[in-house]
């Protein structure tokens, strides 16, 4: 569907397409989020007994988990990195992944404090359980960046404490590059941006394939084939998994949708971005109008065949209704070579599955 920038300066594109840009899913064992199915799960786990369910054990969980993940990357060359509050860790996985050449699976572990869910148990004098309180504390995440061959690079940010909080973080133009590399169709990107695309049309036909109701599938079966066997192992190994029936269930907790324009020239491209941001802004009454950004592609005069530039814009908190969105276009909008931001309006699980008939099965993606 076209919007109102890309019609007015459809003459100056080679073509477009929209693709899901950031796909972030949560991660969540029902069980372990109350305190009646904590216990349950902890005795499913231990023949029966709860004996060992003590704030004692639960800090040792955390502490195997640390030991795990570090032995492991030792014997495998993968550098484990503790993260500072104040870095930004994808461009620590995006320097890496520019100076080394990786293969398929982890590739780099990042350690840094976050909030999280956590158990605290209260034993009366003679032992007994007397309250299982949940409450959030700072503690050790562990971000798994891994390289897929479907998806390409991923992310699993994982806590180190039951009952294993995580969130998946994909990119859709990993995929849609990874998607293209494997038909055949020739393309250059740099970051997140595909910057020369000799057959636009073909791209954006792989590019639609995460717009059907077959990318559910593709979730989950992305998330099943990593986060058991190479995250959680490290707290629960696979016999534990099985006998406790650990098993997590996905929720989508943020998307971005992007719409890319593709100019036929870098030199004309700068001179319309150049124009509509130092022009009076007024507002867009349109819900998809696109923010035109800066391409990364070298300046050349129009037709004379130089690589396709690229420009894209992001939907920055659009409300998910069929109601226009007036935004006005502000230079403080550009954000590199993205479109406004969409996010879901739900945030939390317990929000976001109200009727107990919309959660999902373990395994799926609502």
């Amino acid at each position: 569907m076209a919007d109102g920038f890309s019609e007015r300066y459809g003459d100056l594109l080679s073509g477009s397409y929209d693709c899901v840009d950031r796909l972030v899913l949560n991660a969540y064992f029902s069980l372990g989020h109350n305190p009646g199915g904590f216990r349950v799960w902890w005795r499913l786990w231990h023949d029966e007994n709860d004996d060992t369910l003590d704030n004692t054990h639960l800090m040792r969980l955390a502490g195997r988990f640390a030991r795990r993940v570090r032995a492991w990357a030792e014997s495998n060359d993968v550098p484990v990195v503790d993260c500072g509050r104040e870095e930004r860790k994808h461009r620590i996985a995006e320097d890496y992944l520019a100076t080394h050449s990786v293969g398929v699976g982890v590739f780099l572990i990042l350690v840094a404090r976050a909030p999280a869910t956590v158990w605290e148990v209260r034993r009366s004098a003679a032992g007994v359980i007397r309250n299982l309180e949940k409450r959030k504390a700072f503690v050790n995440h562990y971000s798994f960046h891994i390289m897929d061959p479907v998806w390409g690079h991923m992310t699993i940010k994982m806590s180190g404490h039951p009952p294993f909080g995580a969130q998946v973080i994909l990119n859709g133009h990993e995929y849609v590059a990874c998607a293209a590399q494997s038909t055949g169709i020739g393309f250059t990107k740099e970051g997140n941006c595909f910057t020369a695309v000799p057959d636009p049309q073909a791209l954006a036909e792989v590019a639609d394939t995460l717009s059907q109701p077959g990318t559910i599938g593709r979730l989950s079966q992305v998330c099943d084939r990593w986060i058991y066997t190479a995250c959680l192992c490290f707290g629960l190994d696979l016999a534990e998994q099985a006998r406790s029936g650990f098993r997590y269930s996905y929720s989508v907790y943020q998307v971005e949708y992007s719409r890319n324009l593709l100019f036929r020239s870098g030199a004309v491209m700068e001179r319309a971005f150049d124009t509509v941001v130092e022009a009076d802004p007024g507002p867009i009454g349109c819900a998809a109008a696109a923010h035109p950004v800066r391409g990364r592609a070298p300046a050349a005069p129009a037709g004379r065949g130089r690589p396709v530039a690229s420009a894209s814009s992001r939907d920055r908190e659009t409300s998910v209704g069929p109601h226009a969105v007036q935004s006005p276009l502000r230079t403080a909008d550009v954000e590199g070579v993205h479109q406004r931001r969409t996010r879901a309006a739900l945030r939390s699980d317990r929000a976001q599955h109200p009727d107990p008939r919309l959660r999902p099965d373990p395994g799926k993606v609502p």
